[in-house]
């Protein structure tokens, strides 16, 4: 059976969490405990972003570097991702969902297995955000779900805020 708990993620905010069994549970109860411990005193430096088409990813590289000061590490796939983590120590990562090979939450889930970012958070950025998709995402574990298209102009911004919310 699926189940709903309600977690304030701000005052102002209700997140839905489906959980989708005990080990969702656990682990988004995990991240949460965790997350904030880990992160006290750092600052947004470095971003990963996963994803497969080309054009996306000269767009969002773009983004990124012009709006903050973010050394930005693009990878076209997750297996790429989980090669080079453990150097680049990513303080967020943004997951394209639909990837061939390994996809969005596949990788997610590589992830969260590794010391290095068991506790980043982890934002998809996808075309699928119907309410049960998005809520199926937060209950694994994401931190958040930025929809596609996205706009360039604000994307660096949105990741700011996203990481700033699980960063304290």
């Amino acid at each position: 059976p699926t189940h709903s708990i309600y977690v304030p993620a701000r005052p102002q905010r209700v997140d839905c969490f489906v959980l989708l069994g005990v080990p969702a549970i656990v682990a988004a109860l995990r991240f949460e405990c965790c997350r904030k411990n880990n992160m006290a005193g750092k600052t947004l430096d470095r971003v990963l972003y996963v994803e497969d088409e080309p054009d996306i990813r000269e767009v969002a590289r773009f983004a990124l570097e012009y709006s903050g000061d973010y050394e930005v590490k693009i990878c076209e796939s997750g297996a790429e991702a989980l090669s080079i983590v453990g150097t680049f120590k990513p303080d967020i990562i943004l997951l394209d969902v639909m990837m061939p090979g390994m996809d969005g939450l596949a990788t997610m889930e590589a992830l969260r297995q590794r010391e290095e970012t068991a506790d980043v958070p982890i934002v998809f950025m996808t075309a699928k955000v119907q309410s049960a998709e998005v809520s199926r995402y937060l209950a694994l574990g994401a931190a958040s779900v930025i929809p596609k298209p996205f706009d360039p102009r604000t994307l660096g911004a949105t990741v700011k805020e996203i990481w700033e919310e699980h960063a304290g």
